[in-house]
């Protein structure tokens, strides 16, 4: 009889930690964004740019170098968007479109990507400090890194392009030009 005592106390005590350990959904993802932040990819969770969601989504950050900032857009895929917004790419939809064009050499890695993007990819987005991507994290963090190369390309081929070509006349010390 003390045995059955030992092992019901023993289950009390075990039960616990068992919820407290991740499962294994959790732990993926866990694994995911710790490889993302190593590659120097900043991982938050920020209110979503979809109409009509509430709550949060996991986006990844990619850093535009400060002396060169990129330019304004939003893409969002087909399924998020609606039938007003304008065709990008088959399966992706201008939200804002930049006030330039993009230059080719920025246009090809693009579309390359959006191309590869999991279906749980719903939002590209840039601006002048960062381009995000903001996903549901489908994937493991040994797929993910088959992306990040391409982000790379994609965000260094669109530094330099801000909508603003002015924010490239800075001085290194922050002085503007004087007005001509």
């Amino acid at each position: 009889m003390v045995w059955v005592v030992i092992v019901i106390a023993m289950l009390l005590v075990i039960s616990p930690v068992m919820w407290l350990r991740p499962s294994p959904g959790q732990r993926r993802i866990m694994l995911l964004r710790n490889a993302a932040r190593e590659a120097g990819v900043m991982v938050k969770l920020k209110p979503s740019p979809l109409h009509g969601e509430t709550g949060t989504m996991p986006c990844y950050r990619w850093d535009y170098p400060g002396e060169r900032p990129g330019p304004r857009f939003l893409l969002i895929r087909d399924a998020e968007a609606s039938e007003a917004l304008k065709p990008y790419l088959a399966g992706w939809r201008w939200r804002i479109e930049p006030l330039r064009p993009l230059p080719e050499d920025a246009r090809a890695p693009l579309e390359a990507l959006l191309r590869r993007l999991p279906q749980d990819a719903l939002v590209l987005e840039s601006s002048e400090r960062q381009l995000t991507l903001w996903w549901w994290e489908s994937q493991d963090a040994e797929h993910f890194r088959t992306y990040l190369e391409d982000f790379r390309r994609l965000r260094d081929a669109l530094a330099g392009n801000p909508d603003d070509p002015e924010r490239l006349r800075v001085f290194g010390d922050g002085a503007r030009p004087p007005a001509e």
